[in-house]
């Protein structure tokens, strides 16, 4: 096995140890909030699951790195304004940038919602919206969706899912 393969390999085998629960759940909420497709929730449930007495520091950490995700988008934005010059705007790319200057920060919070979120905040550093409220009400938005999944998945659904 190649050297890099084998690294990696060890670097994942390591994470999936239980002491290292909560960092890999922050890697994944992290990554799975940048534009890249991953969703963190099995991950957050998982862990729940397997150690209950983990609930709100997973929450707390799963919050923390999806809402980090969401400043790297907003940064990413922000720099893809400075390199954007000439492009030509359709018309719903056009109301949906008046939308979110419309909603300002508070647009943010809906980061959390599938497909369309990653890239609200990634608009919203384009826009050069204030970044503290944007990942204020990002990080809050982000929160609540691991709260209300969590609880619903361990406590609405209990049998569905042994670990």
């Amino acid at each position: 096995m190649p050297v890099m393969e084998a690294w990696f390999a060890s670097l994942l085998q390591a994470l999936a140890l239980p002491q290292y629960g909560l960092s890999t759940v922050f890697i994944i909420s992290l990554v799975s909030a940048t534009l890249l497709p991953l969703g963190s929730e099995p991950a957050v449930f998982g862990l729940i699951k397997l150690n209950p007495e983990l609930f709100w520091p997973t929450i707390v950490v799963a919050t923390a790195g999806n809402a980090l995700g969401g400043a790297i988008n907003w940064w990413m934005g922000f720099g893809a304004k400075k390199a954007y010059e000439g492009y030509k705007q359709s018309a719903v790319q056009a109301k949906a940038l008046a939308w979110l200057e419309r909603l300002g920060p508070r647009a943010c919070f809906f980061a959390f919602l599938p497909v369309v979120g990653d890239p609200l905040a990634t608009l919203a550093g384009w826009l050069k919206l204030p970044f503290w409220p944007c990942f204020l009400y990002g990080a809050l938005g982000k929160f609540l969706r691991y709260l209300v999944m969590t609880t619903a998945l361990l406590y609405v659904f209990p049998g569905q899912f042994q670990p």
